[in-house]
């Protein structure tokens, strides 16, 4: 029986993702009570992730080859390409220097910049919004401990949270 060649990634990243669910679980965990454990999102995540791994191996069963072999290939833009990696490869390593509030604001102006988005308003309002909910899902639902900063960065993030009413 011959395996689809669309049919790999996606049973390598299911595999990738039932290790990394196991994984999750050996997770250090310190009830508190009314809270989620630690072990709870990455799962959460993992599980949608396999999910759609299933899916697509369904997909790629179903028609026998790859959805996106069947049309054609859109080109490569290699400067788009090189600079969206390196926006993701820097949210990380500046996170810890300018906090995750400005980091997140930052990133979300430049991609939307990048895949096309050219009016300022959209652009800040969205950064801004963007970033303002994921402070609230990440530190008042998730109770997940962003980076703050360093130095006068860390008071602006606190400034920040509080006028947010975070905490």
């Amino acid at each position: 029986m011959r395996i689809p060649r669309g049919a790999i990634g996606p049973a390598l990243i299911l595999l990738a993702g039932v290790g990394l669910f196991v994984a999750a679980g050996r997770l250090p965990v310190v009830p508190v009570p009314g809270q989620l454990g630690p072990d709870f999102w990455p799962r959460l995540v993992l599980i949608g992730l396999m999910g759609s791994c299933v899916l697509k191996l369904l997909e790629v069963a179903r028609a026998g080859e790859p959805a996106a072999e069947s049309g054609p290939s859109l080109p490569l833009a290699v400067p788009k390409l090189a600079t969206g990696i390196a926006l993701v490869l820097g949210y990380p390593a500046l996170a810890p220097l300018l906090g995750f509030p400005l980091t997140n604001f930052l990133f979300l102006l430049a991609f939307m910049r990048l895949v096309g988005t050219r009016r300022p308003l959209p652009l800040v309002v969205t950064a801004v919004l963007g970033t303002v909910a994921l402070l609230y899902v990440f530190v008042k639902v998730v109770y997940l401990p962003l980076p703050k900063g360093a130095g006068v960065m860390e008071d602006f993030t606190i400034f920040l949270y509080r006028l947010l009413r975070i905490f």
